[in-house]
C-alpha cells in the first residue's frame, strides 16, 4: 500500500507528477497511484498514447532506472514532447521484477519542470518503489481453511451460510477471517478477500 510518506517523498522527488504502479500481474497492478496532471491524463487517455509511450515500453521490458532524455529515441508519436506541454519537461523511469514465477513488476515514471533529475533523486526514486514493491510482497502463511473461508467472503457469502457449508461453527469462521485479516494487514474479511484475490492466492 503507498503510505503517506511515500507519497510525500514522491510528490517531493517529482513535482511535476508521478504514476505509480505496484505489483503488476498479467492484468492490472495491485495498486497505482497517478498524480500526473489531470489535463495530461486526459489527453493520454483519449489519444490512446500508453501503446506509443517509450517510458512504458522501457518499464516492460527492463529493470533499474532511466531518464526520459534517454528514450527520446524510441518515441515516435513524441509522447514525451507532449508531456512537456504540461510542464513535465524532464522525467525519469524506474522499474523491478520480481525473479520468482509470478514475475510481477513494479514501477513508477515521475517528472520535474525544472531540471533533470540528479543521479542521487533517480536512486531516491527506485527505493521508494523498491521498497513499496517489497511491502507489497503476498503472505505465504495463510492456511487452507483461511483461504478458504476468504473464496467464500469473495462469493458474498454470510458468516452463518460460510459455517453450514464448512461445518463449523461460526466462531471458528470468525477465527480463520480474524487470522486471515491479520497477515494480510486487512481492515475488514471484504478487505482481506479482495487482497488475497489480487495477490493470486484465491
Amino acid at each position: 500500500m503507498i503510505n503517506t510518506a511515500d507519497m510525500s517523498a514522491l510528490s517531493e522527488l517529482a513535482p511535476a507528477g508521478f504514476y505509480v504502479a505496484l505489483r503488476v500481474g498479467f492484468h492490472y497492478p495491485m495498486e497505482e497511484k497517478n498524480e500526473f496532471p489531470a489535463e495530461w491524463i486526459a489527453r493520454y487517455t483519449s489519444r490512446g498514447l500508453m501503446l506509443a509511450d517509450p517510458v512504458m515500453h522501457w518499464v516492460y521490458q527492463n529493470s533499474g532506472a532511466k531518464r526520459w532524455s534517454d528514450l527520446q529515441e524510441t518515441d515516435p508519436r513524441n509522447v514525451l514532447g507532449q508531456a512537456a506541454e504540461f510542464g513535465m519537461n524532464f522525467g525519469a523511469a524506474c522499474c523491478l521484477v520480481d525473479s520468482t514465477a509470478s514475475g510481477q513488476r513494479s514501477f513508477g515514471s515521475f517528472a520535474r519542470s525544472d531540471r533533470e533529475f540528479t543521479n542521487d533523486e533517480v536512486d531516491s526514486l527506485f527505493e521508494i518503489v523498491e521498497s513499496m514493491h517489497v511491502l507489497m510482497v503476498p503472505p505465504s502463511n495463510l492456511t487452507k481453511a483461511e483461504l478458504e473461508a476468504l473464496r467464500m467472503v469473495k462469493n458474498g457469502l454470510l458468516m452463518k451460510e460460510i459455517a453450514n457449508l464448512l461445518g463449523v461453527s461460526e466462531g471458528a469462521v470468525k477465527q480463520r477471517l480474524k487470522n486471515a485479516k491479520a497477515k494480510l494487514n486487512a481492515k475488514t474479511s471484504t478487505h482481506a478477500a479482495t487482497m488475497a484475490t489480487s495477490f493470486g492466492l484465491i
